[in-house]
Formats: C-alpha cells, sequence, structure tokens
C-alpha cells in the first residue's frame, strides 16, 4: 500500500529533524523515517553529545538559526553545560572563549520528538529506507521495512539525511567514498564521579568516558596496522563495532567491578565520514572566505578561529536527481571542508536550508536546483539564518582570507 507525501525525510538525526521541521512549518505533508528507536542520531544516541563551537572565535555568533532552536531544546529538560561567557547569548564585548555545549543526550532526543509530534510531522521509528523507485530524474517513491514488512511512500520531495547518503545510492545518484579512524567511546560511571555527583549536586558530573579505539578527528592514534572503516557495507559496520567494543572491555577487564558501570553504549556506529554526494559544487578549504551566490547558510571552522564557509545550495544537491537533496554528513564536501560541514551546528542548518528549498520547490512547481535563490534566501533569513559574510565578521588583525 503506497501512502504519500508532500516531503520524506530518510534519517533522524538531528539535520534530518531540521529538514522536516522547516518543511512541515512551511505547511508541506511530512514525512520523516529514522532507522533506530530515538531521533538525534549522533548527537544523542551516538553519545556524541556536544555542540561544537558555533562562532567566529571572536565573541560573534555565527551559526543561528534553527540551530539556536536545538541547542535550546538540549537544555529544555536535561543538564547542559555552557560555555563561560556565553551563558546569556553572544557577549557584549570580543571573546576567545567559543561558544559550545555539552548536554544530556536522551533529553535532547525526547525534547525532538515532542519537537516533531507538536508540529504535526508523521513519524516512522524503527524502520529503514531499504529501496527507492523513480522515473527519469525524479524519485517517486521509496521502500520502507519494518516490523509491517515492506511499505513504499510516496512524496513530491525527498530528503536524505541519513548520514551515509544511504537513498542517494540507491537512487543511483553518484557518491563519494570517505574512510574512518578507529575511535569509539561509551558513557560509563564511577564511585567516583558519583561522589562528584553528589559533592556538586550536579548530575553531569557522574558520567566518565570508556573509549574502545582512541583516533582523533586528524588520524592521531589510530593503529598503524589497521585499516579504515567505510561504514557502506555491513560487515564493515560490523567489524568496526566488534574491534571498538572489544578494545574497550580490554581496557576495562582489570577495574575492580564494583567501582565503575558501563551505562550507555552508543547505539549506533560513531562514524562520520562515511559516504557524500557528488554535488552541483563540492565546498573544500579553498572556499574559506569566499562568497557563494547560491548561499543558503554561513558557517564557521569548529577548530580553528576566523575560517568562515558560506554554504552553497550546490552542495546538497545533485544533477542526477530533480527531487532529491543530501543534507549533515551527507552533503557534498571533502578533505577537512568536510569535517567542517558535517558537525552537529552546520548540520542543522543543512537540514533547515533543504526543508526551506523542498517546499519552495513544490510550490514553484520546479526541480530543487532550480528555485529562486533570493526567496529562499529570503525565506532562511527570516528565520535567523545568517546567508552572507560581512565585513564586521572578518579578521581585522592579519589572518588571510577577504571577501
Amino acid at each position: 500500500m503506497e501512502k504519500t507525501y508532500d516531503v520524506i525525510v530518510s534519517g533522524g538525526g538531528v539535520a534530518g529533524c531540521a529538514a522536516a521541521l522547516a518543511a512541515r512549518r512551511a505547511g508541506k505533508t511530512v514525512l520523516l523515517i529514522e532507522k533506530t528507536l530515538a531521533l538525534g542520531g549522533l548527537g544523542t544516541i551516538g553519545l556524541i553529545n556536544l555542540f561544537v563551537p558555533m562562532d567566529n572565535g571572536r565573541g560573534r555568533l555565527i551559526i543561528r538559526g534553527m540551530c539556536e532552536e536545538f541547542v535550546n531544546l538540549s537544555r529544555k529538560y536535561g543538564w547542559a553545560n555552557i560555555s563561560e561567557g556565553w551563558e546569556a547569548g553572544e557577549p557584549s564585548a570580543p571573546t576567545s572563549n567559543r561558544y559550545c555545549v555539552r548536554y544530556s543526550p536522551y533529553f535532547f532526543a525526547l525534547a525532538l520528538l515532542e519537537e516533531i509530534e507538536r508540529a504535526g510531522v508523521a513519524l516512522l521509528l524503527d524502520s529503514v529506507v531499504s529501496g527507492c523507485e523513480r522515473e527519469g530524474a525524479s524519485l517517486t517513491r521509496v521502500i520502507v521495512t519494518n516490523k509491517s514488512g515492506e511499505e513504499a511512500y510516496g512524496a513530491r520531495m525527498f530528503i536524505d539525511a541519513t548520514g551515509d547518503a544511504d537513498l542517494c545510492a540507491r537512487a543511483g545518484v553518484p557518491t563519494v567514498q570517505g574512510e574512518n579512524y578507529f575511535t569509539y567511546a561509551a558513557f560509563g560511571a564511577t564511585l567516583e564521579g558519583c561522589a562528584r555527583a553528589v559533592e556538586t549536586r550536579d548530575i553531569s558530573r557522574l558520567y566518565t568516558t570508556f573509549s574502545g579505539g582512541r583516533a582523533t578527528l586528524y588520524g592521531h592514534n589510530h593503529p598503524a596496522n589497521m585499516r579504515r572503516f567505510s561504514g557502506t557495507t555491513g560487515e564493515d559496520v560490523t567489524d568496526y563495532l566488534v574491534r571498538n567494543q572489544l578494545e574497550m572491555l580490554k581496557g576495562l577487564k582489570g577495574d575492580d567491578p564494583r567501582s565503575r558501570d558501563i551505562t550507555t553504549i552508543p547505539t549506533m556506529p560513531q562514524l562520520r565520514t562515511t559516504r557524500h554526494i557528488r554535488g552541483v559544487c563540492t565546498l573544500t578549504t579553498a572556499d574559506v572566505f569566499r562568497p557563494a551566490e547560491d548561499s543558503v547558510c554561513l558557517i564557521n571552522d569548529f577548530d580553528n578561529r576566523d575560517s568562515l564557509y558560506e554554504v552553497p545550495l550546490g552542495c546538497l544537491v545533485s544533477e542526477d536527481a530533480d527531487n532529491l537533496l543530501a543534507v549533515g554528513r551527507a552533503a557534498s564536501a571533502e578533505g577537512y571542508a568536510w569535517d567542517v560541514l558535517r558537525v552537529i551546528p552546520p548540520a542543522i542548518l543543512t537540514g533547515q536550508a533543504a526543508g526551506a528549498a523542498a517546499a519552495q520547490a513544490i510550490d514553484e512547481k520546479c526541480s530543487v536546483r532550480d528555485v529562486n535563490i533570493p526567496k529562499l534566501q529570503k525565506t532562511l533569513e527570516a528565520q535567523n539564518v545568517l546567508i552572507h559574510m560581512t565585513p564586521d565578521l572578518l579578521p581585522k588583525d592579519g589572518a588571510e582570507g577577504h571577501i
């Protein structure tokens, strides 16, 4: 049996939730499909519970829009630790202290669910998009596998928020394969942490991290004799999880069993750069400070002060599909620019932009590549998204880059 919607979003991470909410708030019927049992993706069930820096390193907030809304959701019901000086919002004076928020992942997941339900987004949990159909340059429906068996859902627009470009790959859209280092972390509790939480009356002080692989973002500590992981086959994901979980167990075996416990193991692979689309354009580090006529959001580099990127709509769309967008980790970027684009705050903005673009393409009866860009930018600006760089946001102390 086929059910139809205006927009179908595959993947209920933060990017997918943002896309679904943006399209729904634009008056479209929306179905959000999530393969796990909770929303938020890596930012919740993946235990990467951190909004990385959202500022330019000088006290100016860059990543706004729905990301600000999600930051507020993350602290609505659970604990949250906010960078000093940013507790009340953007500081009144310049500061090098960067704006980050660490939060309770499962309370954030529940707050996202509440918002999705309140908005009237149709939701399928424990459901996998296992296939799709297309006619010419357009997708027509997705096939979903869950407890009901296989069901077909049609839509006018589709958004791939799987993090791995799974829907795009199944639709035959060209993708680029990435690699991942050996890294893994679970939440745990120790007697020392319990005492610390009681002493400070702060439940966030309870938790500690138990690690499997300890490779960094840049590959430091990746075992010399170990391959990297693609994360796009069942065998590869299984190998990644088994190696990491056994490595974590190895590090805990010698402890007094009554002195610590594992409280939560991530229920999705903590993979970051698996696969992305080959977009109309691809974000690279050469694009720092470079204006983009079709920009849909302005983002900052979370690891380096000052570096700003305008993200073109072309990074979210392909020449091979008229009604399909890719967001979050699946958007088109390469090298370190992929890391800049894939983390939680920019992922939310790309989701928001995709939801707005999909809704507008339906109204304009055109390919999502051909939407009226000034109108889309005006819509996003009205939602408090920064679109372009302005001179006051640029470094003035000799850093490279210019408008």
